[in-house]
């Protein structure tokens, strides 16, 4: 098996479109969370808050490429297009065949969808609509637009697993790396907002809806205050590569991918479940080769729903006790659904490059069923040399995965 490496990185998020400006938010506390001017509208809609991306400017892409994206599509480009700047890869390496791409969203473009609907809908009729929408609401949308924008021609694949979706795009392209199957694959998540999307949690009674007139307060992982998810946008993608290919071209190398786990629970459709996690977690560290007190920060899903954290918390206590700093990220950015995995892990890869790990934001009175382990609550300098990130999902859909410095 060969040695996997990440030589880079991009983000569009709700903390800024770079990842410099996103880590000086998180250093800075920032809450990217706002009300929703025009979501009053939907009726039925309880929680009217979220964390919407930074402005991008989308017409860098031309127009003749832009036409088959929605917006979540156009992070993921934008994002891509950072990532493999960083890496330093040439257009001949991206059209090459040794170099794919897996990239996973909850669903296609939300707004495009929406406006399909809207189009045909009234009058049933489908000459309404363009012949590029098909490409904007597609679940693949973000790999194929980023293959077809880059020129990329290895193999493109799109995890559809809702939060867990940028997490096991990355897990895929590192099995792909590690079997000999690539060389190279730009990997991660990408979503966008919309009252429908917000609406998909809001019936089910997962939202944040207590804050709408103190957004930045909300969400609150972990604390006894808490009420539920907010969610957010943006993309994350990473450059997985062969470590002797990294080292042959003298790369920039942010860490090697030691381990990967996805697994499910097999219980309930919309419940986290403890054991399962317990699984996850012990069979990443196995697939690492580590023990549990070799991980120096764990970077939590911990999404802020009233069952979702104790689940999570109750996993975490069994594995590691409170030997391990725990953080989610939540309460700076809400909750970017399939672009998570991605978009935290690359966060976390800055802080352990960076020996310092940022505190869960908002967490004031930590859960009494949340207790155990070993909450941040201010920033912390130490030495992190290995990571470990959570990701769950609806469906009972869990992703890990365990990074360390070379």
């Amino acid at each position: 098996m060969k040695r996997v490496v990440i030589t880079g990185m991009g983000v569009i998020s709700p903390l800024g479109n770079t990842i410099c400006a996103m880590m000086d938010r998180l250093a800075a506390e920032t809450s990217a969370v706002q009300y929703m001017e025009g979501w009053i509208a939907y009726k039925g809609l309880r929680s009217l808050i979220a964390a919407p991306a930074q402005p991008v400017d989308e017409k860098t892409i031309p127009r003749q490429n832009r036409r088959s994206m929605g917006r979540l599509a156009i992070f993921a480009v934008l994002a891509a297009e950072q990532a493999v700047s960083d890496a330093g890869l040439s257009s001949e390496e991206l059209t090459g065949g040794r170099i794919g791409c897996v990239v996973g969203s909850t669903m296609g473009s939300a707004g495009s969808i929406n406006e399909t609907f809207e189009q045909m809908l009234p009058s049933r009729d489908l000459s309404n609509l363009t012949s590029m929408k098909f490409f904007q609401c597609v679940s693949h949308t973000a790999a194929m637009n980023i293959s077809q924008y880059m020129g990329i021609t290895g193999t493109i694949l799109a995890t559809s697993a809702a939060c867990a979706s940028g997490l096991q795009a990355v897990g895929t392209g590192f099995d792909l790396i590690r079997a000999g199957r690539q060389d190279c694959v730009l990997c991660g998540g990408a979503e966008e907002l919309h009252p429908t999307v917000t609406g998909s949690f809001d019936v089910l009674f997962a939202t944040s809806t207590k804050y709408n007139d103190t957004p930045k307060i909300t969400p609150r992982p972990f604390d006894r205050d808490r009420d539920g998810l907010v969610c957010g946008e943006g993309g994350g993608i990473l450059v997985l590569e062969d470590y002797n290919r990294a080292v042959a071209r003298g790369a920039k190398i942010y860490a090697e991918i030691l381990g990967y786990n996805t697994c499910g629970s097999g219980t309930h459709v919309s419940q986290s479940n403890a054991p399962a996690m317990v699984r996850c977690m012990r069979d990443v560290l196995a697939d690492s080769n580590l023990r549990a007190d070799e991980i120096d920060y764990l970077s939590a899903h911990a999404t802020a729903t009233v069952q979702g954290d104790v689940e999570e918390v109750d996993a975490i206590r069994e594995i590691f006790r409170d030997r391990v700093p725990v953080s989610s990220l939540k309460g700076h950015m809400g909750h970017t659904l399939g672009a998570s995995g991605a978009i935290e892990l690359i966060a976390a890869l800055k802080m352990m490059e960076q020996n310092i790990i940022y505190p869960t934001l908002n967490l004031e009175n930590i859960d009494p069923a949340c207790a155990g382990i070993q909450h941040v609550l201010q920033p912390l300098h130490k030495p992190v040399n290995t990571i470990l990130k959570n990701s769950f999902a609806f469906g009972g859909i869990n992703a890990a995965l365990v990074c360390r410095k070379v």
